[in-house]
Protein backbone atom coordinates (compact mmCIF):
# COMPACT_ATOMS: atom_id res chain seq x y z
CA UNK A 1 0.00 0.00 0.00
CA UNK A 2 1.02 3.38 -0.94
CA UNK A 3 1.67 5.84 2.17
CA UNK A 4 1.83 9.25 -0.20
CA UNK A 5 -1.30 10.81 -0.66
CA UNK A 6 -2.38 11.39 -4.52
CA UNK A 7 -5.74 13.22 -3.38
CA UNK A 8 -8.98 12.69 -4.52
CA UNK A 9 -10.19 12.27 -8.03
CA UNK A 10 -13.83 12.86 -8.77
CA UNK A 11 -14.81 8.96 -8.32
CA UNK A 12 -13.41 9.15 -4.85
CA UNK A 13 -16.18 11.51 -3.37
CA UNK A 14 -19.25 10.60 -1.99
CA UNK A 15 -22.65 12.77 -1.49
CA UNK A 16 -22.66 13.72 2.42
CA UNK A 17 -18.53 12.84 2.95
CA UNK A 18 -17.43 14.64 5.45
CA UNK A 19 -13.85 15.61 5.53
CA UNK A 20 -11.69 16.89 8.96
CA UNK A 21 -8.72 18.64 7.14
CA UNK A 22 -5.11 17.77 7.99
CA UNK A 23 -2.33 20.40 9.98
CA UNK A 24 -4.34 23.08 11.66
CA UNK A 25 -2.35 26.45 10.96
CA UNK A 26 -1.45 28.92 14.02
CA UNK A 27 -1.26 32.40 12.49
CA UNK A 28 1.05 34.53 13.76
CA UNK A 29 2.20 38.13 13.34
CA UNK A 30 4.93 36.77 10.59
CA UNK A 31 2.54 35.70 8.44
CA UNK A 32 0.30 39.25 8.69
CA UNK A 33 3.51 41.08 7.35
CA UNK A 34 4.38 38.72 4.91
CA UNK A 35 0.76 38.77 3.81
CA UNK A 36 1.21 42.81 3.66
CA UNK A 37 4.47 42.69 2.12
CA UNK A 38 2.80 40.30 -0.79
CA UNK A 39 -0.44 42.49 -1.37
CA UNK A 40 -0.12 46.26 0.16
CA UNK A 41 -3.66 45.86 2.06
CA UNK A 42 -3.82 49.69 3.86
CA UNK A 43 -6.70 49.06 5.48
CA UNK A 44 -6.05 50.65 9.09
CA UNK A 45 -7.98 47.75 10.80
CA UNK A 46 -5.62 45.18 10.07
CA UNK A 47 -2.90 47.39 10.06
CA UNK A 48 -3.27 49.15 13.65
CA UNK A 49 -3.84 48.03 16.68
CA UNK A 50 -4.51 51.40 17.92
CA UNK A 51 -7.47 51.90 15.08
CA UNK A 52 -8.53 48.34 15.58
CA UNK A 53 -8.72 48.81 19.89
CA UNK A 54 -10.94 51.91 19.01
CA UNK A 55 -13.24 49.83 17.33
CA UNK A 56 -13.88 47.09 19.97
CA UNK A 57 -10.82 44.93 18.93
CA UNK A 58 -8.05 43.34 21.27
CA UNK A 59 -5.48 44.57 18.78
CA UNK A 60 -5.51 44.40 14.61
CA UNK A 61 -7.50 41.49 13.30
CA UNK A 62 -5.76 39.37 10.90
CA UNK A 63 -6.98 40.29 7.72
CA UNK A 64 -10.21 38.35 6.40
CA UNK A 65 -8.88 37.02 3.02
CA UNK A 66 -5.86 35.50 4.90
CA UNK A 67 -8.23 33.55 6.97
CA UNK A 68 -10.04 33.09 4.00
CA UNK A 69 -6.75 31.17 2.49
CA UNK A 70 -5.90 29.52 5.36
CA UNK A 71 -9.05 27.62 5.41
CA UNK A 72 -9.15 27.04 1.71
CA UNK A 73 -5.24 25.89 1.45
CA UNK A 74 -6.34 23.19 4.45
CA UNK A 75 -8.80 21.54 1.69
CA UNK A 76 -6.85 21.34 -1.22
CA UNK A 77 -4.93 18.26 -0.38
CA UNK A 78 -8.55 16.62 0.08
CA UNK A 79 -10.79 18.00 -2.22
CA UNK A 80 -8.69 19.86 -4.98
CA UNK A 81 -4.93 18.26 -5.90
CA UNK A 82 -6.51 16.89 -8.64
CA UNK A 83 -8.39 19.62 -9.72
CA UNK A 84 -8.36 21.28 -13.37
CA UNK A 85 -10.10 24.81 -11.77
CA UNK A 86 -11.89 26.17 -9.10
CA UNK A 87 -14.98 27.44 -10.90
CA UNK A 88 -16.47 29.36 -8.02
CA UNK A 89 -17.97 30.27 -4.25
CA UNK A 90 -21.00 31.15 -2.88
CA UNK A 91 -22.32 31.42 0.60
CA UNK A 92 -19.05 32.84 2.32
CA UNK A 93 -20.20 33.78 5.82
CA UNK A 94 -17.37 35.39 7.92
CA UNK A 95 -17.46 34.89 11.77
CA UNK A 96 -15.25 35.54 15.08
CA UNK A 97 -12.32 37.33 14.10
CA UNK A 98 -9.12 35.90 13.63
CA UNK A 99 -6.29 37.34 15.59
CA UNK A 100 -2.60 36.50 15.75
CA UNK A 101 -1.75 33.66 17.69
CA UNK A 102 -4.90 31.41 16.93
CA UNK A 103 -5.07 28.32 15.70
CA UNK A 104 -6.81 27.33 12.44
CA UNK A 105 -8.96 24.22 11.31
CA UNK A 106 -10.67 23.50 8.75
CA UNK A 107 -13.61 20.14 7.43
CA UNK A 108 -16.00 20.46 4.51
CA UNK A 109 -18.77 18.04 3.58
CA UNK A 110 -19.23 17.25 0.21
CA UNK A 111 -22.71 18.72 -1.15
CA UNK A 112 -22.72 18.32 -4.77
CA UNK A 113 -21.42 16.12 -7.71
CA UNK A 114 -21.95 16.27 -10.92
CA UNK A 115 -20.25 14.12 -13.83
CA UNK A 116 -18.98 15.92 -16.88
CA UNK A 117 -20.10 15.77 -20.58
CA UNK A 118 -16.34 14.23 -21.82
CA UNK A 119 -16.52 11.52 -19.16
CA UNK A 120 -13.15 12.87 -18.12
CA UNK A 121 -13.90 15.32 -15.13
CA UNK A 122 -16.98 15.89 -13.13
CA UNK A 123 -17.81 18.97 -10.58
CA UNK A 124 -17.66 18.77 -6.69
CA UNK A 125 -19.64 21.03 -4.38
CA UNK A 126 -18.08 21.13 -0.92
CA UNK A 127 -19.00 23.26 1.91
CA UNK A 128 -16.24 24.42 3.97
CA UNK A 129 -16.57 25.44 7.56
CA UNK A 130 -13.14 26.90 9.58
CA UNK A 131 -12.72 27.13 13.29
CA UNK A 132 -10.24 28.52 15.90
CA UNK A 133 -9.01 26.28 18.98
CA UNK A 134 -11.56 27.19 20.79
CA UNK A 135 -14.38 26.19 18.77
CA UNK A 136 -15.60 28.81 17.32
CA UNK A 137 -16.47 29.10 14.01
CA UNK A 138 -14.39 31.75 11.92
CA UNK A 139 -15.30 31.55 8.34
CA UNK A 140 -17.70 28.80 6.01
CA UNK A 141 -18.33 28.94 2.50
CA UNK A 142 -18.92 26.69 -0.82
CA UNK A 143 -16.78 26.37 -3.60
CA UNK A 144 -17.54 24.00 -6.78
CA UNK A 145 -14.37 22.12 -8.32
CA UNK A 146 -13.37 20.61 -11.48
CA UNK A 147 -11.95 17.32 -10.76
CA UNK A 148 -10.09 14.37 -13.05
CA UNK A 149 -11.27 11.55 -13.39
CA UNK A 150 -8.70 8.29 -12.46
CA UNK A 151 -10.62 5.98 -14.67
CA UNK A 152 -12.75 7.11 -17.17
CA UNK A 153 -15.30 4.64 -17.44
CA UNK A 154 -16.00 5.02 -13.36
CA UNK A 155 -19.09 6.74 -12.58
CA UNK A 156 -20.31 8.98 -10.14
CA UNK A 157 -21.98 7.55 -6.74
CA UNK A 158 -24.54 9.84 -7.17
CA UNK A 159 -25.29 13.03 -8.83
CA UNK A 160 -26.77 16.36 -7.34
CA UNK A 161 -26.17 20.30 -7.55
CA UNK A 162 -26.77 21.77 -4.66
CA UNK A 163 -29.34 25.10 -4.40
CA UNK A 164 -27.45 28.28 -3.64
CA UNK A 165 -28.81 31.02 -2.32
CA UNK A 166 -27.86 34.28 -4.41
CA UNK A 167 -26.61 36.42 -1.92
CA UNK A 168 -26.18 36.17 2.46
CA UNK A 169 -29.01 37.85 3.73
CA UNK A 170 -27.86 41.13 6.08
CA UNK A 171 -29.56 39.02 8.79
CA UNK A 172 -26.73 36.54 8.73
CA UNK A 173 -23.69 39.10 8.68
CA UNK A 174 -22.16 38.03 12.29
CA UNK A 175 -18.65 39.62 11.42
CA UNK A 176 -19.83 42.62 12.57
CA UNK A 177 -21.24 41.89 16.41
CA UNK A 178 -19.62 43.63 18.82
CA UNK A 179 -17.87 46.09 16.66
CA UNK A 180 -18.05 49.87 17.87
CA UNK A 181 -17.77 52.62 15.41
CA UNK A 182 -18.23 55.91 18.22
CA UNK A 183 -14.22 55.88 17.53
CA UNK A 184 -13.75 55.22 13.70
CA UNK A 185 -10.95 57.46 13.01
CA UNK A 186 -11.50 58.48 8.83
CA UNK A 187 -8.39 60.48 8.60
CA UNK A 188 -6.80 57.24 9.88
CA UNK A 189 -8.89 55.25 7.55
CA UNK A 190 -7.67 57.36 4.94
CA UNK A 191 -11.09 58.39 3.14
CA UNK A 192 -14.27 60.74 4.15
CA UNK A 193 -16.64 58.83 2.30
CA UNK A 194 -19.15 57.20 4.67
CA UNK A 195 -22.27 54.26 3.62
CA UNK A 196 -24.04 57.19 2.92
CA UNK A 197 -21.96 58.50 0.27
CA UNK A 198 -22.28 55.68 -1.78
CA UNK A 199 -25.18 54.46 -4.39
CA UNK A 200 -26.37 51.84 -6.02
CA UNK A 201 -25.26 51.56 -9.64
CA UNK A 202 -22.08 53.33 -8.66
CA UNK A 203 -19.16 52.10 -10.34
CA UNK A 204 -15.64 53.11 -8.69
CA UNK A 205 -12.52 52.56 -11.05
CA UNK A 206 -9.52 51.37 -8.23
CA UNK A 207 -7.21 53.21 -11.22
CA UNK A 208 -3.95 50.97 -9.64
CA UNK A 209 -2.50 48.18 -11.40
CA UNK A 210 -0.16 45.91 -9.64
CA UNK A 211 2.02 43.13 -11.58
CA UNK A 212 2.30 39.59 -10.25
CA UNK A 213 5.80 38.22 -10.13
CA UNK A 214 6.60 34.43 -10.33
CA UNK A 215 8.47 34.41 -6.67
CA UNK A 216 5.55 36.44 -5.14
CA UNK A 217 2.39 34.16 -6.42
CA UNK A 218 4.34 31.18 -5.08
CA UNK A 219 5.57 32.30 -1.91
CA UNK A 220 1.92 33.26 -1.14
CA UNK A 221 0.60 29.90 -2.44
CA UNK A 222 2.90 28.04 0.08
CA UNK A 223 1.87 30.61 2.66
CA UNK A 224 -1.28 29.45 2.55
CA UNK A 225 -0.22 25.91 2.39
CA UNK A 226 -2.23 25.11 -0.92
CA UNK A 227 -0.55 22.38 -2.57
CA UNK A 228 -2.07 22.33 -5.82
CA UNK A 229 0.50 21.54 -8.47
CA UNK A 230 -0.56 23.85 -10.79
CA UNK A 231 0.99 26.32 -8.93
CA UNK A 232 4.56 24.72 -8.36
CA UNK A 233 5.68 22.08 -10.63
CA UNK A 234 6.95 23.45 -13.73
CA UNK A 235 8.53 20.13 -15.16
CA UNK A 236 4.83 19.05 -14.63
CA UNK A 237 3.00 22.05 -15.93
CA UNK A 238 5.63 22.13 -19.12
CA UNK A 239 3.48 19.55 -20.20
CA UNK A 240 0.39 20.97 -19.63
CA UNK A 241 -2.60 22.84 -21.22
CA UNK A 242 -0.83 26.62 -20.86
CA UNK A 243 2.58 25.69 -20.86
CA UNK A 244 3.51 27.15 -17.21
CA UNK A 245 2.14 27.34 -13.74
CA UNK A 246 -1.91 28.60 -12.95
CA UNK A 247 -1.83 31.58 -10.15
CA UNK A 248 -3.93 30.61 -7.29
CA UNK A 249 -7.10 32.02 -7.84
CA UNK A 250 -7.05 33.66 -4.27
CA UNK A 251 -3.72 35.56 -4.66
CA UNK A 252 -5.71 37.86 -7.52
CA UNK A 253 -9.04 37.85 -4.96
CA UNK A 254 -6.50 39.33 -2.62
CA UNK A 255 -5.21 41.72 -5.12
CA UNK A 256 -8.27 43.16 -5.78
CA UNK A 257 -9.38 43.82 -2.38
CA UNK A 258 -6.05 45.55 -1.89
CA UNK A 259 -6.50 47.85 -4.83
CA UNK A 260 -9.88 48.42 -3.83
CA UNK A 261 -8.73 50.56 -0.91
CA UNK A 262 -8.66 53.16 -3.67
CA UNK A 263 -12.22 54.54 -3.71
CA UNK A 264 -13.46 51.69 -0.48
CA UNK A 265 -10.56 52.73 2.13
CA UNK A 266 -13.77 52.77 4.57
CA UNK A 267 -14.87 49.54 4.01
CA UNK A 268 -13.19 47.76 6.88
CA UNK A 269 -14.10 43.98 6.88
CA UNK A 270 -15.67 41.46 4.72
CA UNK A 271 -18.60 40.58 5.97
CA UNK A 272 -19.56 37.51 3.53
CA UNK A 273 -19.24 36.31 -0.52
CA UNK A 274 -22.17 36.00 -2.36
CA UNK A 275 -20.34 34.67 -4.86
CA UNK A 276 -16.94 34.41 -6.99
CA UNK A 277 -15.69 33.44 -10.26
CA UNK A 278 -12.33 32.78 -11.87
CA UNK A 279 -13.34 33.95 -15.09
CA UNK A 280 -10.06 33.07 -16.54
CA UNK A 281 -6.77 32.04 -16.22
CA UNK A 282 -3.56 34.12 -14.45
CA UNK A 283 0.56 34.28 -14.97
CA UNK A 284 3.33 35.78 -13.61
CA UNK A 285 3.86 38.88 -15.29
CA UNK A 286 0.51 39.65 -15.47
CA UNK A 287 -0.78 42.87 -14.47
CA UNK A 288 -4.20 43.21 -12.44
CA UNK A 289 -6.53 46.00 -12.12
CA UNK A 290 -10.38 45.79 -10.96
CA UNK A 291 -13.20 48.21 -10.41
CA UNK A 292 -16.04 47.71 -8.67
CA UNK A 293 -20.24 48.51 -8.81
CA UNK A 294 -21.97 48.71 -5.94
CA UNK A 295 -24.88 46.40 -5.90
CA UNK A 296 -26.71 47.14 -3.14
CA UNK A 297 -26.80 48.70 0.09
CA UNK A 298 -28.32 47.65 2.97
CA UNK A 299 -29.13 48.60 6.90
CA UNK A 300 -27.77 46.43 9.52
CA UNK A 301 -30.44 45.36 12.01
CA UNK A 302 -30.01 47.83 14.97
CA UNK A 303 -26.95 49.40 13.76
CA UNK A 304 -27.50 52.82 12.86
CA UNK A 305 -23.52 53.47 13.15
CA UNK A 306 -22.57 51.63 10.22
CA UNK A 307 -24.06 49.80 7.35
CA UNK A 308 -23.25 47.03 4.55
CA UNK A 309 -22.69 47.85 1.13
CA UNK A 310 -22.75 45.02 -1.74
CA UNK A 311 -20.41 44.96 -3.80
CA UNK A 312 -19.46 43.65 -7.30
CA UNK A 313 -15.21 43.62 -7.68
CA UNK A 314 -14.33 42.88 -11.10
CA UNK A 315 -10.23 41.94 -11.43
CA UNK A 316 -9.03 42.26 -15.47
CA UNK A 317 -5.28 41.80 -16.43
CA UNK A 318 -3.30 44.00 -18.99
CA UNK A 319 -6.19 46.19 -19.14
CA UNK A 320 -6.99 49.41 -17.15
CA UNK A 321 -10.17 49.92 -16.05
CA UNK A 322 -11.43 53.37 -16.71
CA UNK A 323 -14.33 51.84 -19.63
CA UNK A 324 -15.35 49.53 -16.53
CA UNK A 325 -14.64 46.07 -18.67
CA UNK A 326 -17.13 43.53 -17.49
CA UNK A 327 -20.00 41.42 -18.52
CA UNK A 328 -21.22 41.31 -22.45
CA UNK A 329 -24.65 41.68 -22.92
CA UNK A 330 -24.52 37.54 -23.87
CA UNK A 331 -23.50 37.07 -20.44
CA UNK A 332 -19.78 36.25 -21.37
CA UNK A 333 -17.04 38.56 -19.62
CA UNK A 334 -15.09 40.87 -21.99
CA UNK A 335 -11.83 40.40 -22.59
CA UNK A 336 -9.33 40.60 -19.94
CA UNK A 337 -11.86 39.69 -17.03
CA UNK A 338 -9.73 37.02 -14.81
CA UNK A 339 -12.18 36.97 -11.44
CA UNK A 340 -15.81 38.87 -10.59
CA UNK A 341 -16.92 38.61 -7.21
CA UNK A 342 -19.90 39.45 -5.12
CA UNK A 343 -19.59 40.12 -1.52
CA UNK A 344 -20.67 42.33 1.49
CA UNK A 345 -18.50 44.69 3.42
CA UNK A 346 -18.70 46.67 6.29
CA UNK A 347 -18.57 50.80 6.61
CA UNK A 348 -19.26 53.53 9.16
CA UNK A 349 -22.68 55.72 8.76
Amino acid sequence: MSKTNTGNFFEDFRLGQEITHATPRTLTDGDTALYTALYGSRFALNCSDAFAEKLGFPQAPVDDLLVFHTVFGKTVPDVSLNAVANLGYASGIFGAPVFPGDTLSARSQVIGLKENSNGKTGVVYVRTIGANARGEEVLRYVRWVMVKKRDEAAKASGEQIPNLPGSVPVAELRALNGITIAGYDRAAAGSRHLWEDYTPGERIDHVDGMTIEEAEHQLATRLYQNTARVHFNQHAEAQGRFGKRLVYGGHVISLARSLSFNGLANAFRIAAINGGQHVNPVFAGDTIYAWSEVLDKAELPGRADMGALRLRTFAVKDRACADFPGVKPDGSHEDGVVLDMDYWVALPR
